[in-house]
């Protein structure tokens, strides 16, 4: 499927962009793929991930990838729009196991298709 730039064999994602893991996609270019979530929190669940190996949002660093994260940021609306998300949606990314991180490759959860709970900030 997808070249991943320092591909981890034990990471979920890696294997789901390299396609040995299917996926139901909703997005893809050159930089980023979108798929939908395998057990959604909310009647849209999408998350994206980069085609770079990448741990979380930790690891991100203006001189290395601030370009490859300004566009996620700048796909994830249109990601929105076209899934109808009108009324409000909601990103989320987790960092390290005490935030909820099960996969340890950088990725944002757009939820919505409901109104969502309050005190998930």
């Amino acid at each position: 499927m997808a070249d991943v730039k320092n591909f981890d064999s034990d990471c979920l994602f890696c294997k789901i962009l390299k396609g040995d893991i299917p996926s139901t996609k909703v997005y893809e270019d050159e930089l980023c793929y979108a798929f939908r979530d395998i057990a959604p929190q909310a009647p849209t669940h999408i998350l994206v991930i980069p085609k770079e190996h990448i741990a979380s949002a930790a690891e991100l660093s203006a001189a290395e990838n601030a370009a490859l994260a300004a566009h996620i940021l700048a796909v994830l609306p249109r990601i929105a729009a076209a899934e109808g998300l009108t009324g409000g949606w909601r990103i989320v990314s987790n960092v390290g196991p005490d935030a909820g991180q099960t996969v340890p490759h950088l990725h944002f959860h757009i939820l919505g298709g409901q109104r969502l709970s309050d005190r998930m900030a």
